[in-house]
């Protein structure tokens, strides 16, 4: 990581790509996300660019294990974060922009948000970043 800029400007961050065995560059699918998230708002282009990173970096196998478990296998994880601030933002209380809603759409919103977080645990999608991660490392 010491080839990236001590100044974070969103969308600038890539990792300097090895001349002996390249990173392949983005997919197209995944490319064609990032791209039609941009300028939605700064903390959407940090992530942007974490995921680029992420994507792009050079990467060896105990790096690619911990980074599947702090994306979803772990008990602190990024799918758990979103949850999270799904739940804030749709939540009148923490949300100040849902304040002109009317009352029953705003339990709706609510509900929604919490019913997503909920999802997100209950159905525990990272349970296979869980077996990913112990596949790497011989479990």
């Amino acid at each position: 990581m010491n080839d990236y800029p001590s100044i974070h400007v969103p969308g600038e961050m890539a990792p300097i790509p090895s001349r002996t065995n390249p990173v392949p560059p983005l997919d197209d699918e995944l490319d064609g996300v990032l791209a039609d998230l941009a300028g939605i708002h700064p903390g959407i282009d940090f992530i942007r660019d974490g995921i680029r990173l992420l994507a792009l970096d050079r990467l060896n196998a105990d790096r690619t294990q911990t980074i599947l478990s702090t994306i979803a296998g772990a008990d602190a994880n990024l799918l758990a974060a979103f949850g999270l601030l799904a739940q804030r933002l749709t939540n009148p209380t923490s949300n100040p922009a849902l304040d002109d809603l009317d009352a029953e759409t705003a339990k709706d919103v609510q509900r929604l948000g919490e019913r997503f977080a909920y999802d997100l645990a209950e159905l525990a999608p990272g349970d296979l970043l869980s077996e990913a991660a112990a596949r790497i490392d011989g479990i």
